[in-house]
């Protein structure tokens, strides 16, 4: 079954949102790429064919949105939309007790709010073709890790507006679903990282000393899973199915790690998993 109509994807200018550009692409699909500066358009259609079109879209930017929704409006006005990849995302790292607020805020503004913003401008054109959505959410989306809370918080939310949305949408054929990769080469680790390097940096150095030890367990815990991690293409192929199958599913678990860890959060009591967690991640528990 091929897409029906063109396929809008957002965060396209690196890791599984240039991905899954590249690879609709090279299926034969018509893909707007969404990219925050020109500079990352130009590096993706060097690597793509003439029907890649670049789309300038920050999901946190209501302008944005509405500009971009008109060029859309504009250019498919005889198809529609046949799918939306909602994949721009960033992560917010370090200890929930730490984070200034104004961080945690950009983090559900990018990752959910930002997710429902463009949805919502885009679904007349998917109303249109019976398009499809999917939502590239996380296995932190489903299991929760230490010192990634907002990260895995803004996941579990849009894990939660995906199910709604599925059930709201169904009576027009739009299916919905969530793509729930575990460790991928990308780069928003190690932007977490210069994140979490950033923002820590403000905090009183008594207070950081409370979390040092166990901070720094989990950045090498982190550099090993990185150096593990699946390539985006992996992820790309699973969205593929997933606009192009018969049924799509609900959900689809991507990654070995993913699988794993979906299955001890299925099987494992809570207390259960917070002692196999801590201990794989060398961390103090009382519990």
């Amino acid at each position: 079954m091929a897409v029906q109509g063109p396929i809008v994807i957002t965060g396209a200018s690196s890791g599984i949102g240039a991905a899954c550009a590249q690879y609709l692409d090279a299926l034969g699909c018509t893909v707007w790429a969404g990219v925050r500066n020109a500079q990352d358009g130009e590096a993706l259609t060097r690597l793509a064919s003439s029907r890649l079109r670049v789309l300038m879209l920050d999901v946190t930017d209501p302008a944005s949105i509405e500009a971009a929704c008109k060029m859309l409006a504009e250019a498919t006005r005889d198809t529609g939309l046949g799918g939306l990849v909602n994949n721009a995302g960033i992560s917010v790292a370090g200890p929930l007790e730490l984070l200034p607020l104004p961080e945690v805020r950009t983090q559900f503004e990018v990752n959910v709010i930002g997710v429902l913003a463009v949805t919502q401008a885009l679904l007349p054109l998917l109303r249109r073709a019976r398009g499809r959505i999917v939502n590239i959410s996380s296995i932190a989306g489903l299991a929760a890790t230490p010192f990634l809370g907002a990260y895995c918080s803004s996941k579990f939310a849009l894990e939660a507006m995906s199910d709604a949305l599925r059930l709201e949408l169904a009576p027009w054929g739009i299916s919905v679903s969530l793509v729930e990769p575990g460790a991928i080469r990308s780069q928003i680790w190690q932007r977490a990282t210069m994140s979490a390097t950033r923002t820590l940096g403000g905090v009183e150095p008594e207070a950081l000393a409370l979390y040092a030890q166990p901070l720094s367990r989990m950045q090498e815990v982190m550099a090993a899973a990185a150096a593990r991690a699946i390539p985006a293409e992996v992820v790309a192929r699973v969205v593929a199915v997933a606009l192009t199958v018969a049924r799509p599913r609900a959900r689809y678990l991507v990654g070995t790690d993913a699988r794993f860890r979906a299955m001890l959060k299925w099987i494992l009591p809570d207390r259960a998993q917070d002692r196999l967690l801590a201990w794989f991640l060398g961390l103090p528990h009382r519990g």
